[in-house]
């Protein structure tokens, strides 16, 4: 682990009221438990360019007419 980061979360820590305090190490302690869901990425690399490129042209299109785009209406 590295001792510069826990150093300077220390001094951040004795620099907050004991509340801010406490929610700090409730967040540590939510991020501890998170499991990491998904495929690593290395499994992933098979399907690498097997989008043929036509069709990667094609979504391309779709992205940049569809977004940035704000509908008046929708909400």
């Amino acid at each position: 682990m590295i001792t510069p980061i826990i150093d300077e979360v220390i001094e951040q820590l004795r620099a907050m009221p004991q509340h801010l305090q406490w929610q700090v190490l409730e967040f540590a302690r939510t991020l501890v438990r998170v499991e990491v869901l998904g495929t690593p990425g290395q499994q992933l690399l098979r399907f690498a360019g097997s989008i043929p490129p036509d069709d990667l042209q094609l979504m391309r299109e779709a992205i940049e007419q569809g977004c940035e785009q704000v509908d008046i209406n929708e909400w």
